[in-house]
């Protein structure tokens, strides 16, 4: 049985991974941040800790989808869930330093929205 030479599809996959190497990144910061609502969520708390009814009303989000947002940021690390069980009852949402550390990406952001937008 022989064997073939290598195929020149080989070749040219390793060729544009290396090209793209810094893409990855890019696109895996985009994975882990995700959908819309945890960017509008992420943004808003950019301000400071919030309780629960003022990022419902500040994002405009319904209680089921911020919940889960809010969720899935905390466990992601993006934010901390601070509850005081004093009457009222209350979760107070903050920026981790994982999610500090997206504020300036924010701030280019809004300034290439509107030079570009």
């Amino acid at each position: 049985m022989a064997t073939q030479p290598p195929s020149a599809d080989t070749d040219e996959d390793t060729e544009v991974e290396r090209r793209n190497a810094d893409v990855c990144n890019v696109v895996g910061a985009v994975e882990e941040m995700g959908a819309k609502w945890k960017l509008i969520v992420l943004n808003d708390l950019r301000d400071g800790e919030k309780r629960f009814n003022e990022l419902k009303r500040s994002t405009g989000a319904s209680s089921y989808t911020l919940s889960r947002v809010l969720d899935d940021l905390e466990e992601q690390g993006f934010i901390e869930n601070r509850k005081e069980f004093e009457s009222p009852v209350a979760s107070y949402y903050t920026l981790t330093e994982k999610g500090d550390a997206l504020c300036p990406v924010f701030e280019s952001l809004d300034a290439w929205g509107e030079d570009w937008l």
